[in-house]
């Protein structure tokens, strides 16, 4: 699991005080290209193989307000042949309450055939060794 640290900016929270469900997106990416660049190892210009974005789901648990301090983890928590899902929080940093969850499934592209690829052995080395608990490999 990675955690990432957020660096809240004046502009994501709303009229009501609260950081708007957009932005918390934002810090979902945030989360996932950190887990790409210390899991994976790729940088954020793919030039052939890379990811693609799926699906995404996200429940909202909690407001986060402005003075509060937050991080995403991230894990995968499912492999298949061609794509990995990515199971998200965005936490208190001090408290640890869950505010928001965000499950993500992501698939291996080739960006010049414009196609779907088999996971290279070593993304699916790297995350297998990310899995909690046994079994959710498939």
């Amino acid at each position: 699991m990675t955690e990432t640290n957020i660096q809240m900016r004046f502009a994501d929270v709303d009229i009501l005080g609260h950081v708007n469900n957009v932005n918390q997106q934002h810090y979902f990416d945030l989360g996932k290209s950190d887990f790409f660049a210390r899991v994976l190892h790729l940088g954020s210009r793919w030039q052939r193989e890379g990811l693609i974005m799926v699906s995404t789901r996200t429940d909202y648990k909690a407001q986060i307000f402005m003075d509060s301090s937050v991080c995403v983890t991230t894990r995968p928590v499912e492999i298949g042949n061609k794509s990995f899902r990515l199971f998200q929080q965005i936490l208190d940093t001090e408290t640890r309450e869950v505010k928001t969850e965000c499950t993500t499934v992501l698939v291996a592209f080739d960006f010049e055939a414009q196609r779907s690829i088999e996971l290279p052995a070593s993304w699916r080395e790297k995350l297998s060794e990310h899995l909690e608990g046994e079994g959710e490999s498939r």
